[in-house]
């Protein structure tokens, strides 16, 4: 389950964020939806635990995400998220291949070297790139080393999935293709998926949404 209640975060004391409270059961579908400068940012790097709130709490994967240490949520993060950036943010010396494994290796998960091969396989197969298995980031279109980024998050079959504006700048059909095949990819391995947008095509896509409000500046004392 994902879960935030009375959150609250501010930067250097100049904007402060609100945030609604939300709930959204395991293996369901989130929109946080909002324009720029809403906060969406902001809020994707609280849930993942890359910035600790003022106040509130959350919950990631059932996890008071809160009581963790630095090292704990690095753990975490590895064995329990996925997350697709609006950018690959590809290693461009390690060959796709490579790319999918290094979260895993830095992690210290379970999975073997040849369990983790088959899975990669099995990943870029079912996403139509797996003919790009041996090939580096420089050699796959914007389109391919996107479905790579969608491997990269699932390999691991995390519990929940971010997809950081996965639509942005697409096509109404290659929106469709990306999405589908986003929910395709999560339901396999059970994981709730959280959608982070400013795309209204994408707002009644799904039942559980949170709509985010411009940031309010803080008033002088």
């Amino acid at each position: 389950m994902i879960a935030a209640c009375d959150l609250k975060f501010s930067y250097s004391g100049t904007t402060s964020l609100e945030f609604p409270d939300f709930k959204c059961q395991s293996g369901n579908k989130l929109l946080l939806i909002g324009n720029s400068g809403t906060g969406k940012t902001t809020l994707l790097h609280l849930l993942c635990g890359l910035l600790r709130p003022d106040s509130g709490s959350m919950q990631v994967a059932g996890l008071d995400i809160n009581t963790l240490s630095d090292r704990e949520l690095d753990k975490f993060r590895g064995r329990e998220l996925g997350i697709v950036f609006q950018q690959s943010h590809f290693v461009q010396s390690l060959t796709v291949a490579e790319n999918l494994a290094l979260p895993t290796m830095l992690t210290g998960s379970n999975i073997t070297a040849e369990e983790l091969k088959v899975r990669t396989h099995e990943l870029l197969d079912s996403l139509g790139v797996e003919h790009k298995f041996d090939s580096y980031p420089k050699d796959l279109s914007v389109g391919e080393q996107q479905r790579a980024s969608i491997a990269r998050a699932l390999v691991h079959k995390p519990s929940v999935v971010f997809a950081d504006e996965p639509t942005s700048a697409l096509d109404d059909k290659s929106t469709e293709s990306v999405i589908r095949l986003l929910e395709e990819e999560t339901e396999k391995v059970g994981a709730s998926l959280i959608i982070v947008t400013h795309d209204s095509r994408l707002k009644n896509r799904y039942k559980d949404r949170v709509e985010l409000q411009p940031i309010q500046p803080l008033m002088n004392a």
